[in-house]
């Protein structure tokens, strides 16, 4: 996979219409070119993904659904049969579109291969994002939102293909700079990026060579810590242009690509009552289960601990994570720190692990947590083993899972409003906020997570984590709307209004 770093390449062929030469052309990533030029292209199953390598993970069978004006093969097709003799190129055999009422004929290999492979930095990369730059022309549409956290802990950035204005009026690269712009908030923590694909066609689409520009924009700080990258709805034409990318794109980026072909798999990992999803999208996987031979199943509200919403009605006397914090007091001996907060702050209050790169930045094992769950949930201990981050997810976790936000439901339209406020009205707006309208045991929970908190800032010259990198962490955890879809606007006052909190605490909290 990566020996085309180690110098040039010939393996490409050109077919020329008029005479069927063979072409060779030379790839080096010095001297650039396109990458469809340096790589053959069968489209044949069996050649596309070799003997002996599975194609990129999909969570159901094969699927071939394009949905309504999407990209088709008609000129591929064409191409094979006119090239003839030695040169012919094989392709799929394409199932039509069950639901769809024409394509649009791109040569997508054409346009690929007119991409310009751009040696030098471009300005895209080499402007820097200032934080106050004005993007609202471009978040209006809702193209990228921020939706909280995974059931692994991980921040949910999610782009949506549909909301894609005409390309007449739209400026790409400007787009571009607004999604490593939003990127450039999350990417110091582990994070996944849902693309819903469904909506783009002819009229909205980018150009090949902007996509491949884009994966050039993205540097090894925004592919790091990105855990899964999950394609849903995706159709044969970004299955094939994976494909065309993949020569260049390194193994292990690959391997955080999953396609989605239905939502009831997405599921699986994210709660979709996160997830403010278009209704032409829920229309049209209707339609694709209904084609298919996966019956339509509802969905249901996930967490961590793996209980279903019939569970969740009757909890354990010992239960912690999903209920409420009145819950927990009644059976906790009326001590309002949760056990499962106290156990985790303590571990974590040791200076090795105060000292952690990255605490409350990384996910932990999926398995762990909800084991550790399951075993809080049972009234019983939890050793950890020097795994800090797993303690660390657990308060997170926690936090997110509880019935109402730690700053309640009430507060909600307040907080929003915290960005409108001056400098001197902040502080006395959030100490009535936090003093006079949090009830008492959110008070307290509050009081005790953030004076722990100032324990992480202070050994922030070694972990990382200042006030702000904590409010990206905590802001979305300790407050929420009520319909569970926190939008990337309502996001940014939770997390200013949470570091403003961490900042002041000492002129906030009372002895």
């Amino acid at each position: 996979m990566e020996d085309h770093l180690l110098g040039k390449m010939e393996v490409g062929v050109e077919t020329n219409a008029k005479t069927p030469t063979k072409k060779v052309h030379s790839f080096s990533p010095v001297t650039g070119g396109s990458p469809v030029k340096y790589f053959g292209i069968s489209h044949h199953p069996s050649a596309m993904y070799g003997d002996n390598e599975d194609p990129y993970p999909s969570l159901s069978d094969f699927h071939d659904y394009e949905p309504n004006l999407e990209f088709d093969d008609t000129e591929l097709e064409q191409a094979a049969s006119t090239a003839g003799g030695e040169d012919e190129i094989k392709v799929f055999d394409y199932l039509e579109s069950p639901v769809s009422d024409g394509t649009i004929e791109e040569n997508f290999e054409e346009e690929l291969a007119a991409a310009p492979f751009i040696s030098e930095p471009d300005s895209i990369t080499t402007t820097p994002l200032q934080d106050e730059e004005d993007f609202s022309d471009i978040s209006q549409h809702g193209i990228v939102e921020v939706v909280g956290d995974d059931a692994y802990g991980r921040k949910i950035i999610v782009v949506v293909a549909c909301k894609l204005p005409s390309n007449k009026g739209f400026d790409h690269q400007r787009f571009l700079r607004y999604l490593l712009y939003t990127l450039d908030k999350y990417v110091e923590q582990d994070y996944s990026l849902v693309y819903f694909h469904h909506g783009l066609n002819s009229k909205n689409k980018p150009s090949l060579t902007w996509l491949w520009q884009a994966y050039r924009a993205f540097e090894r700080k925004y592919k790091k810590n990105l855990k899964a990258l999950y394609l849903v709805h995706p159709t044969n034409f970004i299955k094939l242009t994976f494909q065309l990318f993949k020569p260049v794109i390194s193994a292990k980026f690959g391997r955080k690509v999953m396609y989605i072909n239905y939502l009831h798999e997405l599921n699986q990992f994210i709660r979709l009552d996160q997830l403010t999803i278009p209704q032409i999208v829920l229309d049209y996987d209707q339609q694709l289960t209904a084609k298919s031979s996966h019956k339509a199943v509802p969905y249901p509200t996930i967490n961590n601990t793996g209980s279903n919403n019939k569970a969740s009605k009757t909890p354990l006397d010992t239960q912690q994570f999903g209920v409420s914090l009145m819950f927990i007091k009644e059976r906790n001996n009326s001590d309002i720190i949760p056990p499962i907060m106290r156990q985790c702050v303590e571990y974590l209050s040791q200076p090795e692990a105060l000292a952690t790169d990255g605490l409350f930045r990384r996910s932990a094992s999926t398995i762990l947590v909800k084991e550790c769950q399951a075993k809080a949930n049972r009234g019983e201990v939890i050793e950890f083993n020097g795994d800090f981050h797993l303690a660390a997810v657990l308060i997170k976790a926690f936090l997110r899972e509880l019935e109402e936000p730690l700053l309640t439901f009430d507060l909600f339209e307040e907080i929003m409003d915290f960005q409108k406020l001056s400098k001197d009205e902040r502080g006395p707006i959030v100490k009535q906020i936090i003093l006079e309208k949090l009830p008492e045991d959110n008070y307290a929970v509050l009081k005790y997570l953030v004076h722990f908190l100032s324990k992480v800032m202070d050994r922030a010259d070694l972990n990382k984590m200042t006030s702000s990198n904590l409010a990206v962490v905590f802001g979305p955890n300790l407050m929420w709307s009520e319909n569970l879809k926190l939008s990337l606007a309502a996001i940014a006052p939770i997390n200013q209004f949470t570091d403003f909190i961490l900042v002041h605490q000492d002129e906030i909290f009372l002895i």
